[in-house]
């Protein structure tokens, strides 16, 4: 198939994804068109229009049997104002959605990020997510929203979302050689938080979990890692500023090669987030030997075992619960690692050939005896 590719705010997980897609199913011709991941409300609005009319207002007038498109993508307007793209079979696929995301003081309360989540869901032959909890949260978002629109919103346009989506993760790249030592009596706890630097992914009880590991004494010390913006949370310019005694590592890894490097070479891969649809970070260092801890909540039950998992609560009882866990595991030795395997490329890449086969079958003719 001729495959148009159209990831609008083409960010590291979103790129990887699209990559992956082209590289574990070649037989395809991929035509792959991104847009960058900045200024966020433009972009999302304005995405139909810049393709439309932008430097590849060309590439889109020739002829397509798929259209693939991240959440990002306004891809209702785009139908509209690219007329050879109206009938091709379509598949959007949600990394996230815009009902789901914990509010800032940065965020306005305008619901057109939502609408396009909406229209896009609409418009396409099928719906992906990423995790049960992104789906279950865009239907419960977009269920609470119809029910405070003033008049004519109905939620049968729901029932036809959910009639045609499923659950399908992103997949990961794991590897049977990286698997960790067990962790020797005696020997410090090596911890990896590899999130972004934002106010989402719960710095503040990354914070706390470190003071309280050195106000009790735990052999315990941290990495951080992860993707820094512009704008860093109060709590990481305080962590910089101080380096407490815990803290052996703060920033970027060189590459990717010394990322899973270090990734191997830590017993834990720890979350704190208040925002996770599927999780990928934690599973990168599941892939390579860590054993998980997040917060029993968002997507991370679908996959974390049980006694991975600490109770959702404020910043002082959660870093709280993770330090009498990682103080536990120092002096009685880790669970068992998890395992991911299911999650790779290979074990993917065939569901997602499948996906792509009945999105085309669903818009063409049937023949009649």
């Amino acid at each position: 198939m001729r495959i148009l590719l159209l990831s609008a705010y083409d960010t590291d997980s979103h790129k990887a994804w699209c990559q992956g897609l082209m590289a574990h199913l070649p037989h395809h011709q991929w035509q792959y068109l991104t847009l960058p991941g900045r200024f966020f409300s433009w972009r999302i609005r304005g995405n139909g229009l810049s393709y439309a009319y932008g430097e590849h207002a060309q590439i889109l007038s020739q002829a397509f049997d798929l259209i693939i498109a991240t959440s990002m993508v306004d891809l209702a307007t785009l139908k509209g104002l690219v007329p050879n793209l109206a009938n091709v079979p379509s598949l959007m696929y949600f990394h996230e959605n815009q009902f789901a995301y914990p509010k800032s003081d940065a965020q306005h309360t305008s619901i057109e990020p939502q609408m396009v989540n909406l229209y896009g869901a609409l418009s396409a032959d099928l719906v992906v997510f990423n995790s049960g909890f992104n789906q279950s949260s865009f239907m419960a978002g977009a269920t609470d929203l119809f029910k405070r629109l003033p008049d004519h919103a109905p939620l049968s346009a729901l029932d036809a979302i959910a009639e045609k989506s499923c659950v399908l993760p992103v997949p990961i790249e794991t590897t049977t050689s990286s698997v960790n030592a067990a962790l020797e009596k005696g020997q410090s706890l090596k911890v990896i938080w590899n999130h972004r630097w934002e106010y989402d992914k719960g710095p503040e009880t990354l914070a706390r979990v470190i003071a309280l590991s050195a106000q009790h004494e735990v052999n315990v010390t941290f990495s951080i890692c992860g993707m820094a913006f512009r704008n860093i949370p109060q709590a990481f310019k305080s962590l910089q500023k101080d380096m407490p005694k815990h803290l052996t590592h703060m920033g970027r890894f060189e590459n990717k090669a010394e990322y899973k490097k270090q990734l191997s070479d830590h017993h834990v891969v720890l979350s704190t987030a208040h925002h996770e649809f599927q999780g990928l970070a934690l599973l990168e260092g599941a892939a390579h030997g860590c054993v998980p801890l997040a917060p029993n909540r968002l997507a991370y039950p679908e996959w974390v075992s049980g006694e991975c998992l600490y109770d959702s609560g404020t910043i002082e009882n959660e870093a709280t619960a993770i330090v009498q866990t990682l103080a536990r595991w120092q002096s009685q030795g880790l669970p068992p690692q998890s395992n991911v395997c299911h999650y790779d490329w290979h074990a993917l890449a065939e569901k997602y050939e499948q996906l792509f086969i009945q999105t085309y079958q669903a818009r063409q003719p049937r023949s009649h005896l």
